[in-house]
């Protein structure tokens, strides 16, 4: 450690550390712009400059090193003056338009302006103009001129992203950030450019115009997409969701979110949403009251019940749905007699387990991994935020394998990448056992061959100290995917490396903590699609869009006497009876548990929308007209509680349930594009304009013109 002593304190930091890093330990503000925590040193803005003793200028605090003894003023007139100097050459150019400036009232230049700028420029020339760049419907650069070349954007482009879609070109005052050959700004991450930039040069598209800071409530959210579990603020006004934020959670995001959970909030207030309960009479949807509609449900499910016995009653819940309303769907359907519950319509392979399949270690430690195996995972779009982790990792020197079925882009160096068909994925993990079986002296737990490959994969994950063995998506969905689960599970303990899935949804890891699962004479979400209910209860999914089933669900469905969707939006219109409107995370109290296991409670940030309710009252008041047990509770609070067990961590494990069999699978695994996970995401009309979203159309395809526009005819 070096002791330095900072405006008249003594501070201690570490060997390496910049004089920026002792004040903010101390807790001293220094102004800058260009410096970031989670980015590298650019020293370029030059305001952080400050008084070291002996030294004849002032210095930058950003990217000057601590020595044993330094003393440093950071309010010395010397400080100030050259601030203040630095001040004034970063405002000669930057255009007057703070009235119309979508940073106004959050931006960093306007504060520190505000402390260490003129009432008056000295400077009578006229100011340069950078012309804006189109780079894509998330990000808006139509007022360039504003940039005070800070490269904050350039390097979280290059060092988090992984990709550098920004550079600057040019010297002196013909310097200007673009694209370079003029394309757009497509990383899956690229919203965290709006909110780093430290002037208005780079804003929401979205958002634009719409909406003044000091106008908006802040409110504090989880994401419903991937298994991170983002932390959100939820900026909301007249009870509309207007913008969301990251909220720094290090353990979880960090300070970053993926674009999905950014900009889906469109959604929200789309105009597919549901806003009150529908009944279809005559091939005709006409709306009615939540009494008659939960009348109509109720009494069919009786009839059915009677007719066919409780075995034909079935519910298909998502994933992306709340603990609470998980839990509630399942005493729903057990109450009624029948063990048909399931989360997993993508699934191609229904186990039946007693573990919980989850991330077998932090979020956290994902950054400091050596040496990592993934199978069956587009990483990069499938869980962006881990990705992100994990590029950190090799930053450090860790080493990252593949095994896939493409060969992706992940914006990460990758040490080897074996791509074979889906078919093939067991025999390989069998070949990578085989090598740590011949390298550790041990018996294989399945015939395969040490190809180069192989030993190679299994050379890293015998080295190191911090590794893990990653089944991703696809994996999880495949065919064979017990045995893919069983291969993982033995290299990773000959390897001493931890083992676990990136689980797929916002709540895949609390589906199976509340046991939304089929019992063990239940029917799983393959067989009640194909035509095994009488009754159906879709909560918060569209099976054609969400399950393995796609199309052939419509068949499967067809064969029911009732088919009810739980939905925020006018979803399943051409396969229901009945449609109820529920509320989306944001206008709904709950719980999601992440990859990590980690339980995240939330509350609505807004009111639901016309007679949208919450699905857990709606499930509750459903269950207290079929007079089941179970469903008294007055809370939130009451629901969780019934819910979730007292004790998370140990509830979580990994179980094997079936030997390993090598035979080829046939199939591709059902895994969901980018921007097609969900109902929300589905349905975000900026995300649907990105080049992600175009690689991943078939929503749009199959649905078409004529499905939306009878969609928005429904309630007209």
């Amino acid at each position: 450690m070096i002791e330095i002593e900072l405006d008249g304190r003594k501070v201690e930091v570490s060997q390496g550390s910049m004089v920026m890093h002792a004040a903010e330990k101390a807790g001293t503000y220094i102004p800058h712009f260009c410096y970031h925590k989670k980015l590298s040193i650019a020293a370029n803005c030059r305001m952080c400059l400050v008084d070291v003793e002996k030294a004849p200028k002032a210095l930058p605090a950003c990217a000057t090193p601590v020595t044993q003894g330094m003393i440093v003023r950071t309010k010395s007139d010397k400080a100030i003056k050259a601030q203040q100097s630095v001040m004034e050459f970063l405002l000669i150019n930057h255009p007057l338009d703070c009235p119309i400036c979508d940073q106004g009232g959050e931006c960093q230049l306007q504060d520190l302006a505000v402390g260490y700028g003129s009432s008056s420029s000295r400077y009578e020339e006229e100011k340069r103009v950078v012309f804006h760049k189109d780079v894509g419907p998330l990000i808006s650069m139509e007022e360039m001129t504003r940039c005070i070349h800070c490269t904050r954007c350039v390097r979280f482009g290059q060092e988090v992203a992984g990709v550098m879609e920004l550079g600057m070109v040019n010297r002196g005052e013909h310097a200007e950030i673009t694209t370079v050959l003029g394309e757009t700004v497509d990383s899956e991450l690229s919203g965290n450019m709006i909110d780093i930039c430290p002037v208005g040069a780079l804003t929401s598209k979205p958002f634009r115009y719409s909406a003044r800071t000091w106008e908006l409530s802040r409110r504090k959210s989880v994401s419903p997409h991937d298994s991170t579990g983002a932390n959100l603020i939820v900026q909301v006004k007249n009870h509309k969701v207007m913008r969301v934020v990251p909220l720094e959670n290090e353990a979880v995001n960090e300070c970053w979110i993926a674009d999905r959970d950014r900009f889906s909030y469109e959604a929200l207030n789309g105009p597919e949403r549901l806003t009150k309960p529908l009944l279809k009479q005559g091939g005709e949807w006409i709306e009615v009251d939540w009494a008659t509609a939960l009348e109509y449900v109720a009494n069919g499910l009786k009839q059915i019940k009677s007719k066919y016995g409780a075995s034909s009653i079935g519910a298909l819940v998502s994933p992306h749905s709340t603990v609470e309303e998980l839990y509630l769907a399942g005493a729903l359907v057990r109450g009624l007699g029948s063990d048909n519950i399931d989360y997993r319509l993508r699934n191609a392979q229904f186990p039946q387990s007693s573990g919980v399949r989850w991330l077998g270690t932090s979020i956290a430690s994902l950054s400091s991994l050596q040496s990592v195996l993934v199978v069956g995972s587009n990483l990069r779009k499938d869980h962006p935020l881990f990705a992100q982790r994990i590029r950190q990792a090799v930053r450090k020197g860790g080493s990252v394998h593949v095994i896939h079925s493409e060969s992706q882009d992940w914006a990460l160096s990758v040490a080897s990448r074996i791509t074979v068909a889906p078919s093939q994925w067991a025999q390989t993990l069998a070949d990578v056992a085989a090598a740590v079986a011949e390298s550790q002296g041990v018996a294989a737990p399945a015939a395969g061959q040490a190809t180069d490959g192989a030993k190679a994969i299994a050379a890293s994950l015998l080295s190191g100290e911090r590794k893990a063995v990653l089944l991703g998506n696809a994996a999880a969905h495949h065919a064979q995917g017990e045995s893919l689960l069983a291969l993982a599970q033995w290299i990773a303990a000959q390897t001493g490396a931890t083992f676990g899935y990136l689980t797929e949804a916002a709540n895949t890891v609390g589906a199976q903590l509340v046991r939304a699962l089929p019992g063990a004479q239940g029917q799983n979400a393959g067989q009640m699609l194909a035509g095994g209910l009488k009754a159906a209860l879709l909560f918060n999914n569209e099976p054609v869009f969400d399950s393995a089933a796609g199309e052939q669900a419509r068949a499967g469905l067809a064969q029911a006497d009732m088919v009810v969707s739980f939905s925020p939006f006018k979803a399943n219109l051409d396969l229901c009876d009945a449609i109820l409107p529920i509320s989306p995370f944001t206008e709904t109290a709950g719980t999601f548990v992440n990859a990590e296991g980690r339980a995240q409670s939330f509350h609505g940030v807004v009111r639901p929308l016309g007679e949208a309710r919450p699905g857990w009252k709606v499930l509750r008041v459903l269950g207290d007209m079929l007079g089941l047990p179970g469903f008294s509770q007055d809370t939130i609070e009451d629901v969780r509680a019934a819910a979730l067990p007292h004790d998370i961590a140990a509830a979580l494990s990994n179980q094997t349930t079936a030997a390993v069999e090598l035979g080829a699978a046939e199939g591709e695994p059902c895994v969901a594009t980018i921007y097609q996970l969900d109902g929300i995401v589905r349905r975000a009309p900026a995300l649907q304009l990105t080049a992600d979203a175009r690689q991943g159309q078939a929503w749009t395809d199959q649905t078409g013109d004529h499905a939306h526009t009878h969609a928005q005819e429904v309630v007209a």
